[in-house]
């Protein structure tokens, strides 16, 4: 009876070291999809201004309205100062 105990917590041992295991793995790759999709984009923006500037010049600046309308109408918590 022992030893069946002890086996079932060997195996329960191994079960959550796999899910460690593919814990660490899953934000490695996540990481690594991340910094790539980054390293796209920034490279796609740098290719179109070379090809096409006012593209580009138009792509930046519906960006940057659509991040100045998001910052104005989100709901943030005021700034205290003192």
């Amino acid at each position: 009876m022992e030893r069946l105990v002890q086996w079932l917590d060997d195996l329960d041992d191994l079960v959550y070291m796999v899910g460690l295991v593919s814990e660490r793995f899953r934000r490695s790759l996540k990481s690594l999809l991340l910094t790539g999709f980054a390293l796209t984009i920034q490279i796609g923006g740098v290719l179109l201004a070379l090809w096409h500037p006012p593209l580009a010049m138009a792509a930046a600046m519906l960006l940057f309205v659509s991040l100045l309308y998001h910052s104005v109408t989100s709901s943030h918590q005021p700034l205290e100062i003192g």
